[in-house]
């Protein structure tokens, strides 16, 4: 039997407070709420949990506060099977993220980032769990010298690093050096290139890496290489409840799905299956896909 892909994540771990309301509230504007749920959640730990229940055995680097929220966290992930020995626990408040959903699925998000604000670099046994990786996934929700010193790391050891830019900010040339995939959704593409036409921003993304995913919601993603055509892998049409963690979601499952060797359209598809399940249910971690699922619905 064919061992899982083998995946670590460095990157930030939040408690999701969110809100659900009809329609999101302007400036200086009072709205009354549905519902309201904590949910664990944060840009790295989505991605560690979307892709251990994608088939992946996970390792999640990070941090969480000595804080209700951490012990929380620390449990919600290992209760998905991610190994969490290199989730570190320091002084103070863990992260936290103040989302409201209304009822088209659209989102806002307030992230305080709490403990994940300590991951400036990495600690006893990171490296070798990057190491004995075949991918390194990487966001921007703890200091960029952190992400940073994961990508070289990653690079010292010839592990794939896939990089999610977000939230949107200019990026160091040595972290796009360090680079091998980079997945921004259409609006992070924009903001990196200062264009809003997806096939030319994926194009001058290609001046700084290998190889890029635009992902563009429910039109599905773009791929593009250097020395290859573009393509456009649509996605499954569906009715979404709530988008927060799709984009998460869709890069977990793709690392599993690259990691086991498929051809990158195939690969797209099925990533695109698992975040169209994830956006039919409310919440972050709570609305991903197992991996049996995102097999029954690409039938």
């Amino acid at each position: 039997m064919t061992p899982p892909p083998a995946i670590a994540v460095l990157g930030s771990t939040n408690m999701d407070l969110v809100a659900y309301v009809p329609t999101a509230p302007r400036l200086g504007e009072t709205v009354t709420g549905s519902a309201f749920r904590t949910i664990p959640g944060g840009k790295g730990a989505n991605q560690a949990v979307a892709a251990a229940r994608a088939g992946g055995a996970v390792s999640m680097i990070g941090a969480v506060g000595a804080d209700d929220f951490g012990t929380q966290l620390r449990t919600a992930l290992a209760d998905a099977h991610v190994d969490t020995g290199g989730l570190r626990t320091v002084g103070g408040a863990s992260g936290i993220a103040h989302i409201v959903v209304d009822d088209d699925g659209g989102n806002s998000i307030i992230v305080v980032p709490g403990a994940n604000g300590t991951v400036g670099g990495l600690a006893d046994g990171d490296d070798a769990r990057i190491a004995a990786a075949g991918a390194l996934l990487l966001q921007l929700e703890i200091p960029l010298s952190g992400v940073l010193a994961g990508a070289r790391a990653a690079r010292a050891h010839g592990v794939r690093v896939v990089l999610t830019p977000a939230p949107a900010q200019p990026l160091p040339g040595e972290l796009l050096a360090n680079t091998d995939l980079l997945v921004p959704n259409e609006h992070e593409a924009a903001a990196l290139t200062g264009t809003s036409d997806p096939y030319k921003a994926a194009a001058e993304l290609l001046a700084t890496v290998p190889e890029v995913v635009v992902t563009l919601g429910a039109e599905g993603s773009l791929y593009a290489a250097r020395g290859a055509e573009p393509v456009l892998v649509p996605a499954p049409r569906v009715q979404a409840e709530d988008t927060t963690a799709a984009g998460d979601t869709f890069v977990g499952a793709l690392a599993v799905a690259s990691g086991e060797g498929r051809p990158m359209p195939e690969a797209l598809a099925w990533a695109s299956a698992a975040a169209a399940l994830s956006v039919q249910r409310a919440g972050a971690s709570a609305s991903m896909p197992y991996r049996h699922e995102i097999d029954a619905f690409t039938g």
